[in-house]
């Protein structure tokens, strides 16, 4: 059973990118991230953006990043609702941010699931890269200079897998902070707003001064706003 994947090429709002040229991304956490996190929700009345998310999207979409929402959703396995009730999730998440997600890749699986299809180990679900590659692959993204915004470090992890920055979101719902390998964010914010602000104002630095991928990356601190 593959990923979920919802691109635009589906919603119908744009033409993909041209194989040659590739793009940088935003990859999004939903449940927690962009959203306030109701568990195992897919009715679209009780989604509800976090504060500032949908102006903090909107500037990255405006600065030419493609964004593509990466959800772990393990409650299609666990039989809590069928895996086409994210389709009107995903729907319903664009018309609260006012622009259009390039992607939005949902990993249905979990090993202890209920629904034999579903309840596999698999190499999508967060921290494994495999929503944030077969997007790359899909869209044609620039993973050197694209980012993923989460609210805990399996967000980070699948990010650093897949070649790309991470930003964390401190808000609470990283409990456990095993700081294994890969799972130390480039940046921590206490929101999007902060996290859109930072990644703009790093592509204007790389802009100045001239993109280099690995001298960028190696020279970006683990910084943290608002540490606990």
């Amino acid at each position: 059973m593959a990923l979920g994947r919802l691109t635009n090429m589906e919603v119908g709002w744009a033409k993909p990118a041209q194989p040659h040229v590739l793009k940088p991304a935003v990859f999004l956490d939903k449940d927690g991230t962009l959203i306030v996190d109701v568990p195992y929700n897919v009715d679209p009345e009780q989604i509800q953006l976090q504060p500032g998310a949908a102006s903090a999207v909107q500037r990255l979409h405006q600065a030419g990043y493609a964004l593509v929402v990466v959800s772990n959703q393990s409650g299609v396995a666990r039989g809590y609702f069928a895996e086409a009730a994210l389709k009107t999730v995903e729907q319903r998440l664009q018309e609260l941010l006012g622009v259009p997600l390039a992607g939005f890749y949902y990993c249905p699986h979990y090993p202890t699931g209920v629904v034999p299809e579903y309840a596999i180990a698999c190499s999508c679900r967060k921290p494994e890269p495999g929503m944030l590659l077969q997007a790359a692959a899909d869209l044609h993204l620039d993973m050197s200079r694209s980012w993923m915004i989460g609210d805990i470090l399996n967000d980070v992890e699948a990010a650093h897998r897949a070649g790309c920055c991470a930003i964390l979101i401190d808000n609470g719902n990283e409990t456990e902070w095993e700081m294994t390998e890969g799972r130390s964010p480039d940046f921590t914010a206490p929101d999007m707003a902060i996290a859109a602000n930072f990644i703009l104002h790093q592509a204007k630095d790389d802009d100045t001064n001239g993109f280099d991928a690995d001298v960028s990356r190696s020279l970006r601190p683990s910084a943290r706003v608002g540490d606990r």
